[in-house]
C-alpha cells in the first residue's frame, strides 16, 4: 500500500472476548503505536497515536464479549495493515474501501475471505472479482426494484436462522462432517444475501 493511500473500513462485524483485546493492544504496542485505552459499561475505546492522527477503536461490549463498531478513515499503510490481518485473523466481516488518485477499489470480506472486489473510476464501475455466481447488473436492477428481491431476502435469512439451528444442534453432538457442511452452507447462503443487500 502506498503511504499516500486511505483506507476506509465499514460495517465491520468483528467480534472479540476480553482477552483479545488485550493481546491487540500488545501487538499495537509491539508495533511501536503510542496508544491509551478506557473503558466504560458499554464501550471498550482504543486511541491510537499515528503520526498527528488519533484513531479511535470502538470496541462495543456485547453478550458474551466485545464487537468493533463504527468507520473508520486510516492512512498509515502499517495500521491498516495490522487492521486488515485482523479481519482475517478473526474471520469477520467488512467493506474495504481503497483511495487512489482517482479511482477506488471496495473490498466485500465475508469470513475473512474477500468475495467481491470493485474498481470504481469517475463514473464507471468494474467488477475484478466476484466469488460464486455473479449476477449480471441487469438482474441485480430487476431484484433491486421489484418485491421478488425482498421476498428472496426474507427466505434467505430463514434459511440462515435453520442453518444455524443445524450447526448448533452438530457443535453440541460434535459431529464434524454436519458442522463442515453447515458452515459451507452458511458462507453461500451470507454471500448470496451480500449480493441482494448490496
Amino acid at each position: 500500500m502506498n503511504k499516500n493511500d486511505e483506507v476506509e473500513y465499514c460495517n465491520l462485524e468483528l467480534r472479540f472476548d476480553r482477552q483479545h483485546i488485550q493481546n491487540l493492544i500488545k501487538d499495537l504496542i509491539k508495533e511501536g503505536y503510542s496508544l491509551y485505552w478506557s473503558e466504560n459499561e458499554n464501550v471498550f475505546l482504543i486511541s491510537v497515536r499515528t503520526g498527528r492522527k488519533l484513531v479511535k477503536l470502538r470496541f462495543q461490549q456485547i453478550k458474551g464479549g466485545y464487537k468493533l463498531v463504527g468507520d473508520y478513515m486510516i492512512r498509515d499503510a502499517r495500521l491498516s495493515e495490522w487492521m486488515e490481518k485482523l479481519i482475517g485473523d478473526m474471520r469477520g466481516h467488512a467493506v474495504v474501501k481503497r483511495f487512489r488518485d482517482r479511482q477506488i477499489i471496495i473490498e466485500n470480506i465475508m469470513f475473512g475471505e474477500v468475495i467481491r472486489l470493485v474498481e470504481i473510476s469517475g463514473y464507471q464501475q468494474r467488477v475484478l472479482y466476484q466469488k460464486g455466481p455473479l449476477l449480471t447488473d441487469q438482474e441485480l436492477s430487476k431484484l433491486f426494484y421489484s418485491v421478488e428481491g425482498e421476498e428472496r431476502i426474507r427466505k434467505r435469512r430463514v434459511e440462515v436462522d435453520e442453518e444455524l439451528d443445524r450447526l448448533n444442534e452438530a457443535l453440541r453432538s460434535k459431529d464434524t462432517a454436519l458442522i463442515k457442511a453447515c458452515s459451507s452452507r452458511l458462507a453461500d447462503l451470507s454471500r448470496e444475501l451480500e449480493l441482494l443487500e448490496w
